[in-house]
């Protein structure tokens, strides 16, 4: 059975390791707040000047002026420091993010990335998308297989406009988890979700996947 958003966003927060500085994008990768392991010491990185973001807030605890580059209210932890939206992205361009956990519209079979714009239709802008993918030292993507529309999301080429080229380590879909293979440039498939078969993925795929080994059952 293909996951939900928040089984996605958990099995993303299994990639985090103690003292990362890590930046989640927009929409599902901001799940993964809720659900960073007990014990973990990891820091949230927000492009608009925040380090120490908390798990999402509740009714109780909403405050306004407290936002993340998506506009949507957060909370700080313990030990938060806040900064200008410059500093931010200095630490992001100069390699001291160690992982970011984005959304994305479509993939190519190389790692590319598009996740900002579709021509035609309003945007707010590129945001951080483009110098994470350049600085961050792992590049994980957290998405549904495919599109509402049930078409294919990973692709041979993208046909959007990119964010980056060959930059993708890791994606994580409701289907299965594949990690970029740097010698062949193409994705293998390591893990798939329960009752979801290799087939199944590959339906649902045209680009070209590495499958020369038996894929893990995806521990939910």
């Amino acid at each position: 059975m293909p996951l939900n958003r928040d089984q996605i966003a958990k099995r993303a927060s299994r990639e985090l390791r103690d003292g990362y500085v890590v930046n989640l994008g927009i929409g599902m990768p901001t799940l993964v707040a809720n659900y960073i392991p007990d014990g973990m010491d990891v820091w949230l990185q927000s492009e608009n000047g925040l380090l120490g973001i908390g798990p999402f807030p509740t009714e109780a605890n909403i405050d306004a002026d407290l936002i993340n580059a998506g506009k949507q209210t957060i909370t700080a932890r313990d030990g938060a420091a806040y900064f200008s939206s410059a500093d931010s992205f200095a630490m992001i361009r100069g390699g001291h993010v160690d992982m970011c956990i984005l959304g994305a519209m479509q993939l190519s079979q190389q790692g590319d990335i598009a996740n900002w714009m579709i021509p035609g239709k309003m945007v707010k802008g590129m945001g951080g998308a483009m110098d994470l993918v350049a600085g961050v030292k792992k590049v994980v993507v957290a998405m549904e297989h495919v599109t509402r529309k049930g078409d294919p999301k990973i692709l041979p080429e993208c046909t959007l406009p990119l964010t980056g080229k060959a930059c993708i380590d890791m994606v994580i879909t409701d289907l299965c988890v594949m990690v970029m293979d740097d010698n062949a440039q193409r994705f293998r498939v390591t893990e798939l979700a329960p009752g979801v078969t290799l087939d199944e993925v590959l339906k649902n795929t045209t680009a070209e996947l590495l499958t020369d080994k038996v894929p893990e059952t995806l521990q939910v």
